[in-house]
């Protein structure tokens, strides 16, 4: 039975962040200009010069995205060789930027003019330094900033080096002062 009085909202709940605010307006503004970005160039030239554009980058964006995928998977398969030989594994100075090399092939997949010409400054090896070091910064900041008990810890404790990495065998004794539970030997855990 319903008396006609409204629910109570709760007030405990958290502010919208920025990003969830502005970033739904962001894609959408970015596809409008890309739209019109088109409209305009095929006004200026013919639709069929933008047909062509927009195959280049699908096919430029699938080389790129092809290689970085070979390149990462080479060098995937030569760590793991050197791991497995006993030889230590040495940074190769080529070995990074193959995440934002398929990122640049991704934009260049994109439709549109923009993506196209964003993917492509992607592709140049001192943009991929920057962003590069400008993310590791960021995360390792937001690490460092997250409180105990959080995602963030269990990076941190995950990330945390072991040097020999042994198990130790061991038994938790508890002190329960309620007498419930059986205090008898509890059978060994099999794997």
């Amino acid at each position: 039975m319903t008396t006609g009085a409204q629910t109570p909202r709760s007030s405990a709940r958290p502010p919208r962040s920025r990003l969830r605010t502005f970033l739904p307006l962001g894609i959408a503004a970015w596809l409008v200009l890309e739209i019109w970005l088109l409209t305009v160039v095929a006004g200026a030239s013919s639709g069929f010069i933008v047909f062509l554009l927009l195959v280049a980058g699908v096919v430029l964006g699938s080389v790129v995205i092809k290689a970085a995928g070979r390149r990462a998977f080479r060098n995937l398969t030569e760590t793991l060789n050197q791991q497995q030989s006993g030889t230590p594994t040495e940074a190769r100075p080529n070995s990074e930027g193959n995440g934002l090399m398929m990122l640049g092939g991704l934009l260049l997949i994109l439709p549109g003019l923009i993506s196209d010409a964003l993917g492509l400054v992607m592709l140049l090896p001192p943009v991929q330094k920057a962003v590069s070091h400008y993310a590791q910064r960021t995360v390792e900041r937001k690490l460092r900033d997250a409180g105990p008990g959080t995602l963030g810890d269990a990076f941190r404790q995950a990330r945390m080096h072991r040097p020999d990495g042994k198990v130790v065998p061991g038994e938790v004794v508890r002190d329960d002062p309620d007498g419930d539970t059986p205090q008898g030997p509890r059978p060994p855990l099999s794997r």
